[in-house]
């Protein structure tokens, strides 16, 4: 098994100054690639400027400036172009299948917030010992890092990345060889169907309460922004303090979301594992599912448009991202695997339109969003249970009668 572990690190003021300066020069050597791979294209060649020329460079750059680049790790270095050179691969495939991405873009100094080392003692050294109650990290040009380490590190350290979080600092420990966990057996099965209205719902007819924790905040969040846009624009280097307060503010607020959303998820997710042996889901493409509505233009007026219900699905859109289906579905992928349970993805089509009993399939069966009623047969039932139900029968689970 493959896991990756993430810790707090406590370094010194002189450690965390050295991180940022880090930070910051590897920042300086991704945009420089970046234009290097723009001026190339547009003035020598449309082949463009490939990774292995790149870091074919490093030797002589560091070279040049011992201070800014020769101090940091080599590998790290040429993980950041590879970083860049992914993107590049992203934004050419992503053009060959027709779509219309936006092109690898300079990044600030605030939004350069990962610095990879891709092997374990090349430039770092994951310094852990069962005997040593303090852990640390050895980072190239800025030294032995403090590390809390709540839990333990389990299988062989691959790579190692340190990462910026407003004012915190965390390193990520990517591990192979990770021994499984299993659960013991309970032989029961379940379908969950995922929602707004419920979290998810499970064929037992077990609801799951949404927490809603972007919509809590939002409030909080909406005065912290119009605090931001009180301020005028200036650059980076004139503003005041106060304004890097009220920017910090909006940035936590951020945060405190996507951890509850997390937790939340992590929670959800254990129970389900612990309570199931098979578990089937939807497939969902959410990123489909949260597309706005195409534009009707009126046929009668040219110029104008048709109403198309873009206001409702902003609405729903928001809904479904508050409630974060793929990190779910993401960690609870990871925690079957580690507890040995079967995990099922089924065609979602029509799992709430399809009568349970009869099989009868309608858009006509869903009256409104709770209650669903066969208009073939008159079943009547929750319709989240009906979409539960049904996910389960296509993976072939084997359940009550449901008639």
């Amino acid at each position: 098994m493959i896991r990756s572990y993430r810790f707090l690190l406590r370094p010194t003021v002189q450690q965390a100054g050295a991180l940022t300066e880090m930070l910051r020069d590897h920042c300086s050597l991704y945009n420089g690639a970046l234009q290097e791979r723009r001026d190339a294209y547009r003035h020598v060649s449309k082949t463009g400027i490939k990774y292995g020329e790149q870091s074919a460079q490093l030797k002589d750059i560091r070279a040049f400036d011992p201070e800014r680049h020769g101090r940091w790790s080599f590998s790290s270095q040429q993980a950041t172009l590879r970083r860049l050179d992914k993107a590049f691969q992203a934004f050419f495939r992503r053009v060959k299948a027709g779509e219309t991405p936006g092109y690898p873009r300079f990044r600030g100094v605030n939004w350069f917030d990962t610095v990879e080392f891709p092997k374990d003692g090349d430039g770092c050294r994951w310094d852990s010992t069962p005997q040593d109650p303090v852990t640390r990290v050895r980072l190239q040009g800025v030294g032995h890092v403090r590390v809390h380490r709540h839990r333990p590190v389990r299988g062989r350290v691959k790579t190692v990345s340190v990462k910026r979080e407003g004012r915190r600092w965390y390193v990520i420990l990517a591990c192979d060889e990770v021994p499984a966990e299993p659960l013991p057996a309970t032989g029961a099965v379940t379908g969950i169907d995922m929602g707004v209205a419920h979290f998810l719902t499970t064929s037992e007819g077990e609801h799951i309460a949404n927490p809603r924790h972007g919509r809590k905040n939002t409030e909080a969040l909406a005065d912290a922004q119009r605090a931001l846009r009180a301020f005028p624009r200036r650059k980076r280097e004139n503003r005041t303090a106060r304004h890097r307060r009220a920017v910090e503010k909006v940035a936590n607020l951020h945060r405190k979301v996507r951890r509850q959303r997390t937790d939340h998820a992590h929670k959800t997710a254990l129970a389900l594992v612990r309570d199931y042996d098979t578990i089937a889901h939807e497939q969902l493409r959410i990123a489909n599912m949260v597309r706005t509505p195409k534009a009707k233009p009126d046929p009668d007026a040219p110029g104008t448009f048709l109403p198309n219900g873009a206001a409702a699905k902003a609405g729903l859109n928001k809904s479904i991202h508050d409630a974060g289906w793929g990190v779910f579905l993401g960690i609870l992928a990871h925690k079957a695997e580690s507890a040995g349970r079967v995990l099922i993805p089924v065609d979602p089509r029509n799992t709430s339109r399809t009568c349970p009993a009869c099989g009868h399939v309608s858009g006509e069966n869903r009256t409104t969003q709770a209650r669903f009623e066969c208009v073939s047969c008159t079943h009547t039932a929750n319709a989240d249970v009906v979409g539960a139900l049904n996910v389960a029968v296509r993976a072939g689970l084997v359940l009550p009668d449901v008639a």
